[in-house]
């Protein structure tokens, strides 16, 4: 999902979503939203259900 996308959906702005993603890449010491997804999987964090 896009960051406009991702805005779109909760009911924040772009700006918001941006912050919120540049977090948890530095949280998860990822580099990507890819990175992210893999780590959460390997954390078995669940899957958030759209």
């Amino acid at each position: 999902m896009s960051n406009k996308q991702a805005a779109r959906a909760l009911g924040i702005s772009v700006r918001t979503v941006t912050v919120h993603v540049s977090n948890l890449l530095r949280k998860t010491g990822s580099a990507s939203r890819t990175e992210a997804a893999l780590w959460a999987v390997r954390h078995r964090l669940p899957a958030r259900q759209g």
